[in-house]
């Protein structure tokens, strides 16, 4: 999609007044004009983007909204796995500018798939349960729901895993009676179940830890240590 130069301009502009921190916007077609619309980012930490959706609302109401837009600041503007994924889920294309140089990316989607080993870690995005998810739907073509979760859910009084397991098809069993495609919860650091790992057969599970890539490892020592309850989909 070519934008036209007070579009661009636009953009330009947001990207510098919250530069060193991300800016998020999208591109509405208001009257049969493309118009960038400036969105506050609600992410934490500000080197990533949450549209508010109290501001996206109120620019859906304007216009159809034809693009989303964010910032990367002092990186490449090339989209990063998450852009990748969350674009697929918006349907539209997206554009990323890098602050200071002003250089942009446009892609659009294109059926992109996350493999499920050597994944970058983004809590909330792509962390262990993002990877149960995708292995249940890839493997056994169980749909699981995409809960909302906050970084640190678990030293905030919440507990999500054991809160949420029935309503999402799940029931426990015990260790002696482990087999392939079973969800095991751990601790780590918690009071309360925080991580997943599904068990591939053979001694090993598949999982997605803190700060590392996704990966295989034998289920054994600290990983057992640290687990509380094997827990079964009821279409298994």
């Amino acid at each position: 999609m070519k934008l036209a130069k007070n579009v661009i301009a636009g953009i330009e502009r947001h990207a510098e007044e919250c530069y060193p921190k991300e800016c998020c916007g999208v591109v509405i077609v208001e009257k049969g004009k493309r118009r960038y619309i400036p969105c506050k980012n609600i992410a934490p930490t500000g080197k990533d983007f949450w549209i508010d959706p109290v501001d996206l609302i109120a620019a859906e109401e304007r216009g159809k909204v034809v693009m989303i837009v964010h910032s990367h600041c002092n990186i490449s503007p090339r989209p990063t796995e998450a852009d990748l994924i969350f674009c697929e889920r918006s349907g539209v294309e997206w554009l990323i500018i890098n602050w200071p140089t002003k250089i942009t990316y446009q892609f659009k989607p294109s059926g992109f798939e996350l493999g499920l080993y050597g994944r970058e870690f983004n809590h909330g995005i792509v962390d262990c349960y993002a990877f149960v998810r995708d292995y249940y739907h890839r493997e056994l073509g169980i749909e699981l729901s995409d809960y909302h979760r906050e970084d640190n859910w678990w030293l905030n009084g919440e507990n999500h895993y054991l809160n949420l397991y029935e309503e999402a098809g799940f029931y426990q069993i015990d260790l002696e009676d482990l087999q392939k495609h079973d969800m095991i919860y751990m601790t780590v650091a918690s009071q309360v179940p925080n991580h997943a790992a599904i068990y591939l057969g053979d001694g090993v599970i598949g999982h997605h830890q803190v700060n590392r890539l996704s990966s295989r490892d034998v289920y054994g020592g600290w990983f057992q240590k640290i687990t509380t309850h094997i827990m079964r989909h009821k279409e298994v």
